[in-house]
């Protein structure tokens, strides 16, 4: 499936979104959930500093859970900045979120951060991890990676 017009808005906001991010101290992550009719349900940075599972999916991914059911959010749509790694697309599986659209695949990623501890890279894509389940969840991306990297420039191996 191609990419929406609002697919390619809601991108620009989660990629501000990641440069903030790196902006406030964090790592330059961030995501979305955004229901099916363009209203935004969630979205959070990166607060892996702290807790190592605070990726941006998962925090946003939290949140969106706490108000509404799977079936609700069947119809949504993550957006993150770099494709969700494995627990994130777990995550985004167990959420019920049936949609995710990224800018930046996880090999990209990998050549930004190569060993940084900070950033140990799970060589997993997230259509992987999806296949594996028993219900659908549609993927579109990597998408304008050459923009998602702007927020990891220099970023990592400091």
């Amino acid at each position: 499936m191609n990419p929406t017009p609002q697919d390619h808005e809601f991108l620009t906001r989660v990629l501000a979104l990641a440069q903030r991010s790196r902006d406030e101290g964090h790592h330059p992550f961030a995501a979305m959930v955004v229901a099916a009719d363009g209203t935004v349900i969630s979205q959070a940075m990166n607060a892996s500093s702290s807790d190592r599972t605070a990726h941006a999916e998962m925090n946003a991914l939290r949140i969106a859970s706490q108000q509404y059911s799977p079936a609700k959010l069947a119809g949504a749509t993550l957006y993150a900045n770099a494709e969700p790694c494995a627990m994130c697309s777990g995550g985004t599986y167990w959420s019920g979120v049936g949609r995710v659209v990224y800018a930046m695949s996880e090999a990209s990623l990998l050549e930004l951060t190569g060993s940084d501890p900070e950033n140990p890279t799970l060589s997993l894509p997230c259509r992987t991890v999806f296949a594996a389940g028993q219900r659908p969840t549609e993927v579109i991306g990597p998408l304008r990676e050459d923009e998602a990297r702007i927020a990891h420039k220099d970023f990592w191996h400091k």
